[in-house]
């Protein structure tokens, strides 16, 4: 069987975020009287913002409801905006485009998902043009599908737009638990945690990946070894 499709999470996996998104919403937060503990919003990494608000601001005893979670949200895609746009410590990840290109050498298509909104995930493609590029086939976002991770639905919207029907025939590719858990969802064939991002070896030994790659530059040799039968 041959891989048809590799599905990457993008901050902390495909681009390079020191803890970026960690002070954009804990200041978000902060805003609202919500005075998180990086640890607390490192373990939220991965779902969607909105549902991670409203974990965070029902922990600590405030308000939590829709609108008071939409204005947390909209401060956020400010400050996440901006971010992305100008800060020099945002690029692309260590082996990224190179894997991009080598996947689609051996006919495998590539796509983006993220927790974010369309927005910000749009803001970071344009700003590395990997569409323009070639680099990547498909890009998703949670607001755009009606469950988040780790629901399967941004998997399963972006089998569907790139044409592949079989799960098994899919690789997801994440940096914390609930890219592990939505690649489980969707019955991915192969469910790849890298150490870049918000977790460590340790934590996402936890969660049962099928490995754990300390960069995207060992997913080539990965995918020779682990299962020589399904890459082309």
């Amino acid at each position: 069987m041959t891989f048809e499709l590799a599905v990457f999470d993008m901050a902390g996996t495909t681009v390079h975020d020191p803890d970026l998104v960690v002070q954009a919403l804990g200041e978000a937060l902060a805003q609202a009287g919500c005075n998180a503990a990086v640890p607390e919003l490192r373990a939220l990494m991965g779902y969607t913002k909105p549902a991670a608000i409203r974990s965070m601001l029902a922990a600590h005893d405030l308000p939590a409801d829709d609108a008071q979670v939409a204005v947390v949200h909209d401060d956020f895609v400010q400050r996440m905006l901006t971010c992305y746009r100008t800060h020099d410590a945002v690029r692309p990840m260590a082996g990224a485009e190179d894997t991009f290109a080598w996947l689609h050498e051996r006919g495998i298509k590539v796509a983006l998902n993220t927790a974010f909104s369309q927005d910000i995930a749009e803001c970071l493609i344009e700003r590395f043009d990997w569409r323009e590029r070639g680099l990547i086939d498909a890009a998703i976002s949670a607001d755009r599908v009606p469950q988040g991770r780790p629901a399967p639905d941004m998997i399963r919207a972006l089998m569907a737009e790139c044409g592949v029907t079989d799960a098994a025939r899919v690789f997801k590719v994440g940096d914390t638990e609930v890219d592990i858990r939505e690649g489980r969802a969707a019955a991915c064939g192969l469910v790849v945690a890298v150490t870049t991002g918000a977790y460590t070896r340790a934590e996402l030994l936890t969660h049962r990946p099928d490995v754990v790659l300390d960069g995207l530059q060992e997913l080539p040799a990965l995918l020779d070894r682990f299962a020589p039968s399904r890459v082309a």
